[in-house]
């Protein structure tokens, strides 16, 4: 059987749950279902189990928007945002909508019957379901969950150890009283030294070039003054949410506009957390803040673990594994029982599904994106990608936000199809992400990301405060997004009884 929504979201984590709360908040009187891989809410936030998971942007502004976060941490662990995008979920009648379970293969736009064509694999029964829609919304995120980036080792078969990646965390793990050495230095390398250093015999952060690294307080001490205060909660995280929204755009600011202060600042930060002890070439990397995306460390576990040494950093390339470690090219050698590879991210766009317009297959990397949430010349179609210099989530609830005033806008005017369609001057040469930050799993996506605009709406520059005036108050019919009105073919639609909501 056919089923047929309005609105057919891929994907039921943060951007997925938020998109489908804004459907129902901004009152666009549309049907909806989210079809869902996983077997649960979450996306990231189940996926990902390894010790210490958490957030690595400050809960007052990863959460949502139109549903405050009210705890007090900086930054919350992996169950606490899980269990809060389900509590959204539930909120706002999300989660009946959910078919979990769902692989999505291929979607197919029809200009004839102005309708999507979706193909689902439940991966339990092997059966293959078809879905149809009048808009598509992308909230997969980028990268692939199948596949973490794990670069084979030199020597890595005779290695007597095991060799676990942070994405596939193994449940029957043991690493008490082991030597355990983590390959890597960004936001899941700083998570796991202090998570895995009272339990192991010893950690060893082993990076190849080091990460600007920050320290945070682990509880924000506004959030906690204004709990005491018992400010009515969403004042509260209105209050906070503003503030941090504006220290993170400054931050990058300073970075862009004075990059040497900006080192300077983080640099010095850090000297007075590791002491005289560690040697600060280890955090002092050789490209600027916010090339690559800055990590923080709650109450500064990472250095606290350092200056413990329960935990040790090592700035140094791999020569081979052996059978009792690794050894490196200066000759040091690392003995280890366990080696995490905390090498990053596989990018895949909408979830590895397969793309097609009237028959003619849609390469991603061809594609420039209209206003940070359409692919060009794909109609009735959002694509939502979160920020890379703030929280993920601005620019999710944006983005959903925008869609909802253009189902509004549509349904006022009786359009049935929004398109936006870029010329070639409007095609930039770098990726959607390549101009704003350097890190390797964004150089690996270039194969597979839509590129950069050169002008106007199809710049993608990752700055709020832009995105919230032309996304929220910016004119619809801007002479770039265009609408129509079409008389819909209905000989391949289903019938209205197989309709849902």
């Amino acid at each position: 059987m056919t089923r047929h929504v309005d609105v057919l979201i891929i994907g039921a984590g943060l951007s997925g749950i938020g998109m489908a709360c804004h459907l129902t908040k901004e009152q666009t009187g549309r049907s909806y279902a989210i079809l869902e891989r996983r077997t649960a809410i979450g996306g990231t936030w189940d996926l990902f189990r390894y010790p210490g998971i958490r957030s690595d942007s400050d809960m007052y502004t990863f959460g949502y928007g139109f549903r405050p976060w009210n705890g007090t941490k900086v930054l919350a662990d992996g169950p606490h945002i899980r269990h809060y995008i389900e509590e959204t979920a539930a909120e706002y009648g999300v989660t009946e909508h959910i078919r979990f379970g769902r692989k999505v293969t291929t979607a197919r736009w029809s200009s004839e019957t102005a309708t999507w064509t979706v193909e689902a694999l439940d991966e339990q029964t092997g059966e293959t379901e078809i879905h149809t829609s009048d808009f598509l919304v992308g909230c997969t995120g980028y990268y692939d969950y199948d596949n973490g980036y794990r670069p084979q080792f030199p020597g890595e078969e005779n290695f007597g150890g095991r060799i676990v990646h942070p994405q596939h965390w193994p449940e029957d793990l043991d690493y008490a009283g082991k030597r355990v050495v983590v390959i890597g230095s960004g936001a899941t390398a700083i998570t796991l030294i202090p998570a895995m250093s009272d339990a192991a015999a010893h950690v060893t952060m082993l990076q190849r070039s080091p990460t600007y690294i920050t320290a945070l307080p682990a509880d924000d001490p506004v959030a906690v003054g204004m709990k005491a205060a018992k400010v009515p909660e969403k004042l509260a995280y209105r209050i906070g949410r503003a503030r941090n929204i504006a220290l993170q755009r400054a931050s990058f600011q300073l970075s862009r506009t004075n990059p040497e202060a900006a080192k300077k600042l983080l640099l010095a930060a850090v000297r007075m957390q590791v002491g005289p002890g560690i040697d600060m070439r280890h955090f002092t990397p050789n490209y600027n803040p916010w090339d690559q995306r800055l990590c923080v460390v709650p109450n500064g576990d990472l250095f606290k673990v350092l200056r413990s040494g329960k935990a040790s950093i090592v700035t140094d390339r791999i020569e081979t594994f052996t059978e009792t470690g690794i050894r490196l090219a200066s000759g040091e050698e690392l003995p280890a029982d366990l080696v995490i590879s905390a090498t990053g991210l596989s990018v895949q766009m909408l979830g590895g599904m397969t793309l097609e317009i009237d028959g003619e297959p849609v390469v991603t990397r061809d594609r420039v994106v209209y206003k940070g949430a359409m692919l060009d010349s794909v109609p009735n179609a959002m694509m939502v990608l979160g920020y890379t210099n703030a929280s993920w989530t601005l620019k999710a609830d944006l983005a959903a936000e925008y869609f909802c005033r253009v189902l509004n806008h549509m349904r006022k005017n009786g359009f049935t199809r929004v398109e936006a369609v870029a010329t070639e001057r409007d095609r930039g040469a770098d990726s959607v992400m390549g101009g704003a930050l350097t890190s390797g799993y964004i150089r690996r996506g270039d194969a597979v990301m839509p590129r950069q605009g050169t002008n106007g709406p199809w710049q993608v520059i990752n700055n709020y405060f832009r995105d919230r005036k032309l996304l929220r108050k910016g004119a619809l019919e801007d002479g770039v997004l265009t609408f129509r009105r079409t008389e819909k073919s209905t000989a391949t639609r289903p019938l209205e009884g197989t309709r849902s909501a």
